[in-house]
């Protein structure tokens, strides 16, 4: 039962129905399907009505028609005779069980699988009715989400549910490249205008009017606005009143003079377009008339894609904009509105902060996030025990080009944009270099080549003719004064570990790279005569990854005796450092540590010394112990170190770096190969689910929308820059991952194959 698939049946409205529940459903199963889809199944009950009927996928398994009873009873039969089905989820709208919520009432009941319920929306102040029918839903499921904390306080105080029995689970929102605002206005025909907009299905309760009212001041004083109201009339309001609320409000702009500065996009855009159309806005505006309104899926998105938004006091908004991601005014107040808008358009900087505080505000409500919560409480319920599996995502180098100039990586981004003045730093290109060499090797792909020579050429450039390296370089391409502030040691190391790695795979690539091979040879050889005078432990296990990897291709007795001489100084300082409890090289754990037991165990594959081997063993478990809990890895924090003597790992789980994962994915790769340990292996899966979000926020460090790593895990939130170490960093680990499956598929076929013909020996 541990490894059965768990099925979940969602009960909501869903495309080509268009309603905002509708597509948060499409949303919310697209990334649970992204995420967990050897995890879970979801099957979906699409709700119709008399008045809206429509023809679905093949994803439909049922159809529940609210306006009629024996549908309710249909479906819990349905339900209650598929055995594959662990649990329902109910996308909760009082709209939709309007007509019959005593036979809503009664499924609740008939149903013998757990219930989520989804409660959409949660009013306060409840007369008896509601307060009673809310308390009979709540009581009947097993889990009740709501999308904002205001929602579970109304639940908790107002309804008397238990605190215990809700989860807030904030509407998603979707990942976005954050392109350029001036490049998308060009597309889209409006450069020159600063855009203020408003999105969603037009309805009466959008209180556009509001806008409309307070733009000739605004325009008064700013004639290069124009207001793009997005989105068709609501298919309810067009069926009941026809286009009356979109007449009315073209007639008030054409009464004030306004024709020229709004536009109504009177269509039902994709999510592409509408992505674009959001980040190209200067001001989002929401003026919703509705004070119980909880929760409002186009003001996430809104401020997803880096709007500064002005927003009606709804809960939603007053949660979300408290402290300054944006402005709150009062319900169908225009002169406000006017005025917070004309102050916006005349502070840039404003409105900068505001997006930037906005899209850290709301970067937690990722979808991919949100599918981690609900599956985190789909495992809390499910009665068949599921295990949660992370699906891998695709390789995606779309940053990694995007940082990468004709001259090599840019060190920083400001979120996902490559900052150009951080500069360079052979650190960055050496590790690219080996994460491009490794894609290389996995796919074949000749586009690497072209950054693999890029990468190659800065570690030329900052190779020196002492036989040492440079490390920092500006965006002017000149050496920086940081060179003589810092110890350069680990650069060096790095240096030596790329250049070897690009050894190891010559023969993979096009014979005019034979002369690119010979020149790191000579680079390496040059350069090994200063690694004789290193003794940082750190720099020493780069060198020795980097002639480990040469050793593959051409052996040499210098390297040998170089090797031997690294190695058996790491030993050194281990029995200098260790005891019976302290299984380590230094009286502290630091900054990538698995780099040093990997590097002697890679020793010892060359020279056989078994010293190496029970070192690198030891205190490689001796590491794990201290990184792992609970299967799930957490790295020592750069907020404070680990040392000798403390009882435990410091309370600070924030500081804990994308490289720091990375290096034990490769390390733990290593180990398995040689151990054959499958601990080993298990480890290096788990490792990596922390970029997928299996860490302490669970939260996804990895972007799959840029192909970009986030920087950092804090205690409490998540660094969204996007620069070359983390992104790096992550691929290498992805990479590692891909080569591990890959053996591990190539052993089972192997295995395949000889049972195979053991049989047809004994038939024979």
């Amino acid at each position: 039962m541990k490894n059965k698939i768990s099925e979940v049946l969602f009960i909501t409205s869903f495309p080509p129905r268009e309603c905002g529940i509708a597509t948060y459903s499409q949303d919310l199963i697209k990334a649970l399907n992204n995420k967990f889809n050897r995890s879970l199944k979801i099957h979906i009950c699409a709700m119709e009505s008399d008045n809206e009927q429509h023809s679905y996928g093949e994803e439909i398994l049922y159809k529940l028609n609210t306006d009629h009873p024996a549908s309710y009873r249909e479906l819990a039969k349905n339900i209650n005779q598929n055995p594959e089905l662990g649990m329902v989820m109910i996308q909760h709208e009082f709209g939709f069980f309007a007509k019959n919520e005593s036979a809503f009432r009664n499924f609740l009941s008939e149903v013998t699988k757990p219930i989520i319920i989804v409660f959409h929306t949660i009013l306060p102040r409840p007369n008896y009715s509601l307060r009673e029918n809310v308390q009979y839903i709540s009581n009947i499921s097993s889990s009740i989400i709501v999308m904002t904390k205001s929602s579970a306080e109304i639940l908790h105080d107002d309804y008397e549910v238990s605190k215990g029995k809700i989860t807030v689970i904030p509407h998603g929102t979707h990942l976005v490249r954050h392109s350029d605002k001036t490049v998308l206005k060009d597309k889209y025909k409006l450069t020159g205008k600063r855009v203020l907009s408003t999105f969603g299905l037009l309805s009466r309760g959008k209180s556009i009017e509001t806008t409309i009212e307070a733009l000739p001041s605004i325009v008064s004083k700013n004639p290069d606005v124009l207001f793009l109201i997005i989105g068709k009339t609501h298919p309810s309001v067009f069926l009941n009143e026809g286009e009356e609320y979109r007449q009315m409000l073209e007639k008030r702009v054409a009464e004030l003079n306004l024709t020229s500065y709004v536009k109504f996009i009177n269509y039902f855009l994709t999510l592409p377009e509408l992505l674009e159309y959001l980040q190209l806005t200067d001001i989002y505006l929401f003026t919703s008339r509705d004070p119980n309104q909880a929760v409002s899926g186009t003001f996430s998105y809104a401020i997803s894609c880096g709007c500064p938004v002005i927003s009606t006091p709804i809960p939603h908004a007053r949660e979300v904009l408290k402290d300054d991601p944006g402005i709150v005014f009062e319900f169908e107040n225009h002169q406000q509105l006017s005025e917070a808008v004309i102050r916006l358009l005349n502070d840039e900087q404003l409105r900068k902060n505001i997006s930037s505080n906005g899209i850290h505000r709301m970067a937690p409500t990722a979808w991919e996030n949100a599918s981690i919560a609900h599956a985190k409480l789909f495992q809390k319920i499910d009665p068949n025990e599921m295990v949660l599996k992370y699906d891998l995502p695709e390789i995606n180098l779309e940053h990694i080009e995007n940082l990468t100039t004709d001259f090599g990586m840019i060190q920083f981004s400001k979120i996902n944009r490559p900052d150009i003045d951080s500069g360079y730093t052979l650190d960055d290109n050496a590790r690219a270099m080996i994460a491009m060499c490794h894609h290389f090797e996995l796919t074949g792909d000749e586009k690497d080549l072209k950054y693999i020579n890029i990468y190659f050429n800065y570690i030329k450039y900052c190779f020196q003719p002492n036989g040492t390296f440079l490390n920092y370089i500006n965006k002017n391409k000149c050496f920086t004064e940081q060179n003589n502030l810092t110890n350069l040691d680990d650069a060096k190391g790095r240096a030596i570990w790329a250049l070897g790695y690009l050894a190891s795979i010559i023969n993979l690539l096009p014979i005019e790279w034979n002369s690119i091979g010979e020149e790191a040879e000579e680079i390496i050889n040059k350069s090994l005569l200063q690694m004789k005078n290193v003794h940082s432990t750190r720099a020493m296990a780069f060198v020795l990854k980097g002639l480990y990897y040469r050793n593959l291709i051409t052996k040499s007795d210098k390297d040998l005796r170089l090797i031997k001489l690294l190695a058996d100084r790491l030993v050194q300082m281990y029995r200098h450092e260790s005891d019976k409890v302290w299984h380590w090289f230094e009286s502290y754990l630091t900054y990538a540590n698995s780099i040093i037991p990997e590097a002697l165990l890679c020793a010892w594959k060359v020279t056989g010394n078994s010293i190496y081997k029970e070192t690198a063993k030891s205190s490689f478990d001796f590491l794990l112990s201290k990184t792992f809990r609970k299967d799930n890895i957490s790295v020592i924090s750069n907020n404070g170190w680990f040392h000798r003597g403390m009882e435990s790992i410091p309370s600070m789980i924030g500081g804990q770096q994308p490289i720091d994962v990375a290096y034990t994915i490769l390390a733990l790769s290593k180990f398995y190969d040689v151990f054959k340990d499958d601990s080993y292996r298990d480890a290096a899966e788990a490792s990596f689910n922390w970029f997928l979000g299996s860490n302490h926020l669970n939260q996804i460090i990895y972007n799959p929308c840029t192909g970009g790593c986030y920087d950092g895990l804090e205690e409490k939130n998540v660094n969204l820059n996007q620069g070359a170490e983390s992104t790096v960093s992550y691929l290498m680990a992805r990479l590692t991952i891909e080569s591990l499956y890959n053996s591990q598929k190539n052993q089972n076929s192997a295995a395949i194959d000889n049972l195979i013909s053991q049989l047809q020996e004994q038939s024979i």
